[in-house]
């Protein structure tokens, strides 16, 4: 199993998709990596079985020194939005409250940063008959 800045890549895969595997890396970057970077060392063609152990190396060594991917890209995007929230920035606020930060509607839609609806104030027909009659 080939081992690349801390994550296993998938065996099946070929290489060019298996790097999407790696937080910080899509598709489109890891076609860059393999045509440009690397620029024909390694065939994007190829399985992550069939890697030898210089291959896995260069990619590691290309990867870890040029990009910024898993653990120090989640802190500098979490590094990012603690700065939002000081500054007190729209972003900063929406971050703050628990609110979509990018525009998107809130009035109708938004249940995944909201999260469950809480009903206020909304009292069903039968609870208040009931209430009335004792």
């Amino acid at each position: 199993m080939a081992r690349i800045v801390g994550i296993d890549l998938p065996r099946e895969k070929k290489i060019a998709i298996a790097l999407s595997y790696i937080y910080g890396i899509g598709r489109p970057l890891a076609k860059k990596i393999l045509e440009v970077d690397l620029a024909g060392k390694i065939n994007p063609d190829k399985r992550v079985k069939d890697l030898t152990e210089e291959e896995i190396g260069l990619l590691n060594a290309i990867i870890s020194k040029e990009y910024n991917v898993e653990g120090e890209l989640r802190r500098e995007i979490q590094s990012n939005i603690k700065r939002y929230i000081e500054i007190g920035c729209y972003r900063g606020q929406r971050h703050r409250r628990n609110l979509p930060a990018r525009g998107q509607r809130t009035r109708t839609n938004g249940r995944t940063r909201r999260g469950r609806r809480k009903t206020v104030g909304a009292i069903a027909k039968g609870t208040t008959a009931q209430s009335e009659a004792k």
